[in-house]
């Protein structure tokens, strides 16, 4: 892979070799075989699955409590030793990359469900959990209760805080920022914060909760996520239908959302991934702009906006609209969806992804589209293009040489492109993904001077630089 960290962030002042040896040892005297420095646990948690570089941490430790987490973060911070949050890497800007080397952070051994409240529609977790185990719990308890953010990746909720992640639900059932009620928080100096509550509205100070979902790390470590669910729906449909070409089918996603039809999930396809899906999933879709659609409700709720979107579709497409009420068949429909990403690193043997993703408004989702698809032509590299339309977010996949220094800068230019068009536009430089190393001159881009007040925000809470630098600013 490519190098694609700054001179700068390689100038900070942190600890010594000898001083991290120091740490290392007496981190080993503290939690035992649960701080490593073998090869391979170093490797595992030398990168995301993104194109940057890897790069290792001098040792990973895996808390079991938030005292040893606060334990932890006060001997890094002494030492001014890089701490980086690890969740399951599944990432795609770099955010776990250990640009500075230090102490990678697995929480996945925090991994206790705490409490949880069905009568509330809440549970408190620690970081560790994955969403998947989560909803095997929540399955079992026979409350007929969900957590509904699904951002693909059985990703650990600490981690989807920390990212705000969101994914294909989004349309109805929002982001991480939606669903998080409280965290506790480990400072960098080893201060345990509880902040938020389980109220469902508040006007009790600043909202130190959400400063810190999207963080990515580099205010503090988020040890506990309390949670509000959704209660799972009595029907589901899914739905498919192509169109002759993009601007016919984003047209279609803005009437159906227009038309005020709750949308569960709303996603869309161009001719260049579903070829992709095609080839890599053995399906036989018409290789042009696809949309997929999911409704959920009750049974009559569902088969009244099936029917409504169906209509709607049928004035910009003469195209079939498939659609399916079983389990089994839903799947069917939506397998080209869930194997999008895979198709795509497919597209060239070895490839390696390069990932960008913008968000607009709902009203400009076309225009961005429509240039973005103009900036596409200009390459030869493998770039499919799909996305979350139910709420203006799209992503582009490039499957580049993970050895050519020119097709790394050629991306590069391209993202830097579909990032200006989504700003032209009162679009984000990112909808989902986040920052992490990839994207910091796009924020410096979008915010301008908002970004020193992040800075100051980050200065006061990690006064010696130490949470995951090098990421966001």
């Amino acid at each position: 892979m490519l190098d694609t960290t700054d001179s700068l962030s390689k100038t900070a002042n942190f600890a010594s070799p000898d001083e991290r040896d120091t740490v290392v040892q007496q981190l080993q005297a503290l939690l035992g075989d649960r701080c490593s420095v073998l090869p391979s646990d170093l490797d595992q948690h030398a990168k995301d699955v993104s194109h940057h570089k890897s790069q290792r941490p001098d040792c990973v430790v895996f808390p079991r409590s938030n005292d040893e987490v606060a334990a932890v973060a006060r001997l890094c911070h002494e030492h001014r030793m890089p701490i980086i949050p690890f969740g399951t890497g599944t990432a795609v800007e770099g955010g776990v990359v250990a640009i500075h080397g230090g102490v990678c952070v697995d929480l996945s051994r925090m991994n206790r469900i705490l409490r949880f409240s069905a009568v509330d529609m809440d549970v408190t977790v620690q970081a560790g959990v994955t969403r998947l185990q989560l909803n095997k719990f929540l399955d079992e308890s026979g409350t007929n209760l969900y957590f509904p953010i699904d951002p693909g990746a059985d990703c650990t909720l600490g981690g989807m805080s920390a990212t705000r992640a969101s994914g294909s639900a989004a349309v109805r059932y929002g982001t991480m920022c939606d669903r998080v009620l409280a965290l506790t928080v480990v400072l960098a100096h080893g201060k345990i914060l509880r902040i938020g509550s389980r109220a469902r509205k508040s006007s009790a100070g600043y909202d130190l909760t959400h400063l810190f979902v999207g963080s990515e790390g580099t205010l503090g470590l988020i040890a506990e996520v309390t949670l509000r669910l959704a209660r799972n729906p009595d029907a589901m449909s899914a739905a498919v239908c192509a169109f002759s070409n993009v601007d016919d089918a984003v047209q279609a996603a803005i009437a159906i959302l227009t038309a005020g039809i709750p949308m569960a999930r709303l996603e869309l396809l161009d001719e260049v991934q579903m070829a992709a899906v095609n080839r890599y999933s053995g399906l036989s879709y018409d290789e042009s702009p696809t949309l997929f659609l999911e409704f959920h409700g009750s049974p009559t709720s569902v088969a009244e906006q099936t029917t409504a979107a169906r209509a709607i579709i049928g004035n910009f497409t003469s195209q079939e609209f498939q659609w399916a009420t079983e389990e089994s068949d839903r799947r069917r429909l939506w397998q080209a969806r869930h194997d999008s990403y895979y198709a795509s690193l497919a597209l060239r043997p070895n490839g390696a992804g390069y990932v960008t993703d913008v968000c607009v408004p709902i009203s400009n989702l076309a225009e961005c589209i429509r240039r973005t698809k103009e900036t596409l032509k200009t390459t030869r590299i493998p770039a499919p293009l799909f996305g979350h339309v139910g709420d203006g977010n799209f992503h582009v996949v490039f499957s580049i040489d993970p050895n050519s220094a020119d097709e790394l800068a050629e991306v590069q230019r391209l993202s830097d492109e579909i990032v200006a068009h989504s700003l032209a536009l009162d679009g984000t430089c990112t909808g989902e993904h986040g920052i992490g190393l990839g994207k910091r001159a796009a924020l410096r881009r979008e915010f301008g001077p908002a970004v020193d007040a992040m800075r100051a925000i980050k200065t006061a809470l990690d006064p010696n630089g130490v949470m995951n630098p090098g990421k966001v600013l």
